[in-house]
């Protein structure tokens, strides 16, 4: 596959302050599907909107991308209780479409735990060109008690796994663990239907807000262009 990548200029790391980043763009001209989603997501890209990205920063390999063999996946004693703390959640998987009751739950998400950092404003056509896109098989996972909309999981099928996009909940159901739960849930799904991983997108560790993904074990992470077992501390 020939496929252009482009490097954007240099700019401030949105996690790790005073670093430089710079990211790595499949070109968006080029024909994608899910077979092609899941060759460059082999390589530790990932989707936002219609776009393929990873990290490419001068002297910074603080970004790892996560995946975790789903039929290792063993959860420990916190994600168990998690599990049964939501028994009493109902849980629906539908085909990607914009739902005003989830781009109204996304809203009261970001503008809570994302206050000032550019993602508080949103609209519908932003949620749409994060979160949705017309060549990837993306299917939303619905968590709803007694009917009330709790929690989203924008979650990418490829062929041999899924990928993990977005998860986004109601924040006063913070006792809930419903981000773990959402994880827990795509874990879960993709061993029904015998795929191989899930995808997590990108850990790191010295972030507070992305070092969560370190705790689905065990893991593998795309280190030197090669994905390596890792052992977390």
């Amino acid at each position: 596959m020939n496929l252009p990548l482009y490097l954007t200029p240099e700019h401030e790391c949105s996690y790790l302050p005073e670093r430089i980043a710079v990211t790595v763009f499949a070109d968006p001209e080029f024909p994608k599907d899910p077979a092609v989603q899941s060759a460059l997501t082999e390589q530790g890209f990932r989707r936002s909107g219609t776009h393929m990205y990873r990290p490419h920063c001068p002297q910074c390999s603080a970004c790892e991308a996560v995946r975790v063999r789903v039929a290792d996946f063993r959860p420990s004693r916190s994600q168990r209780r998690t599990w049964r703390r939501n028994s009493d959640l109902d849980v629906t998987v539908v085909d990607q479409c914009f739902v005003q009751e989830h781009y109204e739950l996304y809203a009261r998400y970001v503008s809570s735990r994302h206050a000032g950092g550019g993602m508080d404003t949103p609209t519908p056509d932003k949620y749409r060109e994060f979160l949705l896109c017309p060549w990837a098989q993306t299917r939303l996972i619905e968590f709803r008690h007694a009917g009330e909309l709790l929690a989203v999981a924008v979650t990418d099928e490829l062929p041999q796994a899924l990928s993990a996009v977005y998860t986004y909940f109601e924040t006063q159901q913070a006792p809930r663990g419903l981000g773990v739960l959402a994880i827990l849930w795509q874990i879960e799904i993709a061993r029904r239907a015998n795929l191989e991983w899930l995808y997590l997108g990108f850990a790191i560790d010295d972030c507070a807000k992305m070092s969560y993904k370190r705790d689905y074990r065990p893991q593998h992470r795309f280190l030197n262009n090669h994905w390596i077992e890792h052992s977390n501390p």
